[in-house]
């Protein structure tokens, strides 16, 4: 029998809440929301994440399978595939954008080493891109040539740090130096293109 805490609601104490209640807030997303919140939203996927689940489907019946645990888990009443599915389509997804950036925000600050082996002032940067094929019957509107179906992932890494800081899907046909005119470059650091 279990005495303390699940493992799952663990590891979400470590989630800032009020933080992400501003952002939700910012965006009006909670309005009229009774049960199944934005916060709760979040938590389910996570879970599926966590527990390897492929769909929906999946998700709410692994959901259904520790039905007792869920307000434990902070889970919520009222998960369902048909609320997932609606919450999913309905709400913005910058919020998640944006509690996303706090955690690179934050693990940017925790993980800058003291001793950098270059002697830079300003913050260096690497920008590349990786072709990730996908599946041409499920994702047929990437498709890049007759029988290949094709995304570019672009991405800024911080070289001090050692952590992704932008990310951008584009189509295959997007050149590199066109996916870096959304940057935004801050003055002072470097950046490194192959």
């Amino acid at each position: 029998m279990n005495q303390g805490k699940y493992v799952f609601s663990q590891i979400t104490e470590f989630l800032p809440q009020r933080v992400f209640d501003t952002i939700v807030e910012k965006y009006s997303c909670n309005h009229y929301v009774k049960h199944f919140t934005c916060w709760n939203q979040m938590l389910c996927m996570m879970f599926g994440q966590l527990g390897y689940c492929e769909s929906l489907s999946s998700l709410v019946l692994c959901i259904e399978a520790h039905k007792s645990k869920t307000y434990h888990l902070g889970l919520g009443v009222g998960t369902s595939k048909n609320n997932l599915a609606k919450a999913n389509e309905s709400r913005n997804w910058q919020i998640y954008l944006e509690f996303a950036y706090v955690f690179i925000f934050r693990a940017h600050k925790c993980c800058l080493p003291n001793d950098f082996e270059l002697s830079v002032d300003g913050n260096v940067y690497a920008f590349d891109s990786s072709i990730i094929d996908l599946c041409i019957s499920v994702f047929w509107c990437t498709k890049f040539k007759k029988t290949k179906s094709v995304i570019k992932l672009h991405t800024l890494f911080d070289v001090k740090t050692v952590i992704s800081c932008f990310i951008r899907i584009t189509k295959a046909t997007v050149h590199d130096v066109n996916a870096m005119d959304v940057l935004e470059y801050e003055k002072g650091s470097f950046y490194v293109i192959d």
